[in-house]
């Protein structure tokens, strides 16, 4: 058999034509020649995954440069550390005094040896925060996703979901081959359309799920306008509020509380990956659909449970969270004044959270830019396929509370040059 081949010329680089060109490979032919991609990618300098860390992350981080295998700081744009909690040293206190208490694990499920006292407070707290009566603890929000979907929906059932629906929800929606329909992004007319249409063909329960902060654009799901439609329909609603918990609304609730409907979302998913700048996730909902998932949500059941160090820092989290509503009007503010700042160079849309994603441009090559950029000392991600669909990639932003104005100028500063640097253009 003759081998597949990457690619050459102007899109050597192009990963989805790299998996379009060679899906037909079996796996032992499709790993090596995958190999030979990523170390192109590496000579050309125009890998900016997997960039090596030496320091906390903050507004400024120390890396080894894959480029000259030095360190070198670099402002940190990339990560979704909204409130500072990363490095904030309260957090670390109480982390420290939780080791010492519990230990550094507990090797076993929260069904069966691994619910602690910190499990226990960080699900009521979780609740009260998303007006909910309870809530339950994931290994991480993918697994929340995840076992939410397949525990949840029966064969008479239909999702109606937003088509940008995170990853972890669509590899849910495959696992539980469920009908689903997908609804143009933020489109209302076309979801009622859906609804209209499905509520008379669906004999069980109709489903509709959105996110509230939309992980790719930044823009939200405009609750105010979904909630009424869902319940006019008798439909069920499913918040995936990742990116919305701790950063919208009053008092941090969310994106729900930012449009004023945080007791009528039936359930809610969020992380403790973006805000609280840890790993897992949770869901939360009515005390007797939290019961029915701890029992049949197989990535709960089946997954260990999180550290008390993990239980900790996001205990610790939410007690920033609580007691400090100006980090909220300070990230707002922040985020505002970047976007001001960045629109010459292709917001994609008017975020109102800390996301800002710019719209590479046709006569762009984005892995150049998001090179230059890095060599220019910003840390950046450059958002490709799979990730997004071909054609719309993006340079994905992220602000942080610890960042400065003088921080976003330069950032747009450093923009303009790689916008304006003919080394960038296809």
């Amino acid at each position: 058999m003759e081998k597949s081949t990457i690619n050459t010329g102007d899109q050597q680089s192009n990963l989805h034509t790299f998996v379009h060109a060679n899906k037909y490979l079996k796996t032992k032919e499709y790993v090596p020649l995958f190999e030979q991609f990523i170390q192109k990618l590496q000579a050309d300098h125009e890998f900016t995954y997997c960039r090596e860390l030496l320091s906390p992350t903050s507004r400024e981080v120390l890396i080894i440069d894959p480029d000259t295998g030095q360190q070198r700081s670099m402002l940190m744009f990339a990560s979704n550390n909204y409130l500072g909690m990363a490095n904030h040293p309260y957090v670390k206190q109480k982390v420290m005094d939780a080791m010492d208490k519990y230990g550094v694990g507990l090797a076993g499920p929260p069904l069966l040896n691994g619910y602690t006292k910190l499990m226990l407070e960080l699900e009521q707290r979780l609740a009260h925060l998303k007006h909910q009566e309870a809530a339950m603890v994931f290994s991480s929000g993918y697994a929340a996703n995840v076992g939410m979907l397949v525990a949840l929906t029966q064969a008479n059932d239909h999702v109606l979901y937003d088509e940008l629906s995170h990853a972890s929800f669509m590899d849910g929606m495959r696992m539980t081959q469920v009908p689903a329909t997908k609804f143009a992004h933020n489109n209302m007319g076309d979801l009622e359309n859906h609804l209209a249409q499905l509520s008379k063909t669906t004999s069980d329960t109709l489903f509709v799920a959105v996110e509230g902060v939309y992980s790719m654009d930044g823009d939200l799901a405009p609750l105010d306008k979904i909630v009424p439609l869902v319940k006019k329909y008798g439909g069920f609603l499913l918040l995936d509020d990742a990116h919305g918990t701790g950063v919208l609304g009053r008092t941090g609730s969310g994106t729900a509380e930012h449009f004023g409907v945080e007791r009528e979302i039936d359930l809610t998913m969020g992380t403790f990956s973006k805000s609280f700048a840890m790993t897992g996730g949770f869901l939360a909902g009515p005390k007797d659909l939290i019961d029915y998932l701890r029992f049949f949500a197989r990535s709960y059941m089946f997954s260990a449970a999180l550290t008390p160090v993990t239980l900790a820092a996001v205990l610790a989290g939410l007690d920033i969270v609580e007691k400090h509503p100006e980090l909220r009007d300070r990230l707002r503010d922040l985020s505002q004044y970047a976007i001001g700042k960045l629109k010459p160079y292709g917001v994609v849309s008017t975020p109102e959270a800390a996301i800002v994603a710019l719209e590479v441009p046709d006569w762009m090559d984005a892995r150049k830019a998001g090179h230059l950029v890095h060599e220019k000392g910003i840390f950046l991600n450059m958002i490709e396929y799979p990730a997004v669909p071909e054609g719309s990639e993006r340079f994905r932003i992220s602000i942080t509370v610890d960042h400065t104005r003088a921080d976003i100028d330069r950032l747009a500063a450093v923009l303009d040059e790689t916008w304006h640097h003919p080394s960038v253009k296809k």
